[in-house]
């Protein structure tokens, strides 16, 4: 198995599925639950024998796996981790059984459910670990359909709504995606989809074709991240999304497009990333400030705390395109800790739910009261997510605002605006939970139990770890980076502090 690492965690939720469907309705409610969490924790085990055998200095991919697929076309099976993709393998199996121990109160269709979980954490770290274009798609398709079960057969009122409008507007980016791959393999005269070998054909198209190939890519990751203005899916969606499906759509899957972006789009269309930088930074910091001005606007948490993620994942795209190592490195960290400090707000936003029955802020009031320690979570949840110095947040969006400081003053100091943007609309929403009059129905709910303790302590104590020392996440991650800027901006690769010294500030927190 030790040679075979990167497949057996990708493959071994499947497992667990082949378990619950030849078992078939013998398979209990509870053993479906347990049978399901304990392969999701061998699964998070896995990845962290990854990490062990990760070379913290190596850029390139390690623990490659390479078999031949379709032979006549040169389609591949090619597997491979770097410091971008390996925080967030370990993010994805990380979550996977603190949402499994979320649903635990999930009791329609137990078994199909936890079927679905699984499927897309194959899914989700598939997509993480592919280097053959077509497989990655594969992976990147087939995440669609989980979360489309997920969310229209467990969700809210408006779950089916949700759930088609989540899955056309993903299914058609897709379709500009696998055009482009096709386009890109047919005029290349590549002999393989894996990433490598088309990296250096690539660079010998024409700049047109090479810039419209780059929009092809861009507009499927753009669905997916959601960039702003194609991001209308994603309150919808996460709004009747069951708890853990929001905590894995937030937590996971919208990285799926970041990833795409930094690890194809930008490696295979350099000269084209860096001719669009400049528009795509303009949309990031429209989705910054927008997602904060709605959040301020929203009367519903669930879908507060959604439009939180699109002002959160536009500091991801703006460090990206900023296009300097620091603001690069702050994009790929803020992806990590995004997925922690908002899938412990959807954790606890589900949490307080499941007492109240409304997510209406207006119908809530002095829970703190009744529920101090719950309270007292998503206190320190709200302060992660703000960007509070000393919790993880703040040390991603530092290093995107000063990584984009030092190419453009305007864009930094938008930027920076949306900082203090975040803090007003997550406390404000925080007191009309916690504070006030207590309503009479809810004068009698119970604190957190002994259960969501567990579930969500790990969430809370990573918030903290990675806030006080993120040197692990940028010592892994600042090579690879550099290695990016290398390709796309030699000239930026120098603009602020090298690599070591980023990752030694932030062993300094």
């Amino acid at each position: 198995m030790s040679g075979h690492l990167l497949s057996v965690v990708i493959f071994l939720p499947l497992v667990g599925v082949a378990a619950l469907v030849l078992g078939g309705r013998e398979i209990g409610d509870a053993t479906a639950r347990w049978l399901t969490l304990f392969i999701t924790v061998v699964t998070f085990l896995v990845s962290l024998a990854i990490l062990g055998r990760f070379d913290h200095a190596d850029p390139g991919f390690q623990l490659v796996e390479r078999a031949s697929w379709v032979p006549s076309v040169g389609l591949q099976y090619v597997v491979g981790v770097d410091g971008i993709s390996l925080w967030l393998v370990l993010l994805t199996t990380f979550l996977f059984p603190v949402s499994v121990l979320a649903s635990w109160t999930i009791t329609a269709h137990v078994r199909r459910y936890m079927i679905a979980m699984l499927v897309l954490e194959t899914a989700v770290v598939g997509s993480f670990l592919a280097l053959d274009l077509i497989v990655f798609f594969i992976f990147f398709e087939a995440l669609l359909v989980p979360m489309y079960l997920l969310i229209g057969g467990w969700g809210g009122d408006r779950r089916v709504y949700a759930a088609v409008k989540f899955f056309l507007y993903t299914m058609t980016g897709s379709a500009f995606l696998l055009v482009a791959i096709l386009f890109l393999y047919s005029r290349t005269g590549a002999t393989t989809f894996e990433l490598s070998a088309l990296t250096d054909p690539a660079s010998t198209l024409p700049l047109e074709t090479a810039r419209w190939l780059f929009l092809g890519f861009f507009v499927a990751f753009a669905v997916k991240v959601p960039i702003v203005p194609l991001h209308t899916w994603l309150p919808d969606a996460h709004t009747e999304a069951p708890t853990a499906g929001s905590v894995l759509l937030a937590g996971v899957l919208l990285k799926v497009g970041a990833y795409g972006l930094i690890r194809f789009d930008m490696a295979l269309f350099p000269e084209a990333a860096k001719h669009f930088a400049t528009p795509i930074s303009v949309l990031a910091v429209i989705g910054i400030i927008y997602g904060a001005v709605c959040a301020l606007s929203q009367r519903d948490l669930k879908r507060l705390v959604a439009y939180s993620s699109v002002s959160h994942l536009g500091f991801v795209i703006l460090g990206m395109f900023a296009l300097t190592q620091q603001a690069v490195t702050g994009g790929v960290v803020q992806m990590v800790n995004h997925g922690l400090a908002t899938g412990a707000l959807f954790l606890l936003v589900g949490m307080v739910y499941d007492r109240t029955h409304t997510r209406r802020l207006d119908e809530m009031g002095g829970l703190a009261s009744q529920m101090p320690w719950l309270l007292g979570f998503f206190l320190f949840a709200v302060f992660a997510s703000a960007g509070l110095p000393g919790l993880n947040s703040f040390v991603g969006e530092f290093l995107v605002i000063a990584g984009t400081f030092a190419v453009s003053h305007w864009f930094g100091a938008l930027a920076s605006v949306a900082v203090v943007l975040g803090a007003i609309y997550l406390l404000w929403s925080y007191q009309r939970v916690a504070y006030g009059p207590i309503r009479p129905e809810h004068r009698t709910l119970p604190d957190v139990s002994a259960r969501e303790v567990v579930v969500i302590a790990p969430v809370l104590a990573l918030l903290l770890v990675f806030g006080v020392y993120p040197k692990p996440l940028t010592e892994a991650i600042d090579p690879a980076t550099k290695h990016v800027i290398e390709q796309v901006a030699p000239d930026h690769a120098t603009t602020v502090v090298p690599a070591v010294d980023v990752a030694g500030a932030g062993g300094g927190g």
